[in-house]
């Protein structure tokens, strides 16, 4: 079993300002990658960009890896969680870019998506900061 967890964030102004994530991979409860970037900053930027961007970075490594077990993915942003599941429409340019990639990458995959508590995200959390302020460090 393959678990994701997967965050993001843009700050310090949403949207517009600099967009990051975080992701961590775990195996039979091993964590086997982890993840953080910034995206990008300004016009475009989002919370929600930087959440669908760390999904997609997740499951492009399994795919790249070859790893054909189940997958479980945890996140605590309910947009996306509920968008992916097919719960909500999806209505923004952001979400219609996105969840066709992301459905492709999982075809034929036996996955299952679960919203979580913000509480229960710390490591993907983390990432998705620390990213963050590397950006910030070497911008100065």
């Amino acid at each position: 079993m393959i678990t994701i967890y997967f965050d993001g964030l843009c700050e310090p102004i949403n949207p517009g300002g600099v967009a990051a994530y975080g992701y961590v991979i775990y195996q039979s409860e091993k964590a086997i990658k982890r993840g953080a970037r910034v995206i990008g900053e300004g016009k475009g930027m989002t919370n929600n960009v930087a959440e669908y961007s760390a999904l997609k970075r997740a499951i492009e490594w399994l795919k790249g890896q070859g790893i054909e077990d189940e997958i479980l993915i945890k996140g605590d942003s309910m947009l996306v969680i509920n968008q992916m599941k097919g719960d909500w429409q999806i209505k923004s340019q952001t979400s219609r870019r996105f969840i066709p990639k992301i459905r492709e990458l999982l075809k034929g995959k036996k996955t299952k998506f679960i919203w979580i508590p913000r509480e229960e995200n710390g490591e993907a959390d983390m990432l998705s900061r620390v990213a963050y302020k590397r950006y910030l460090k070497k911008c100065k």
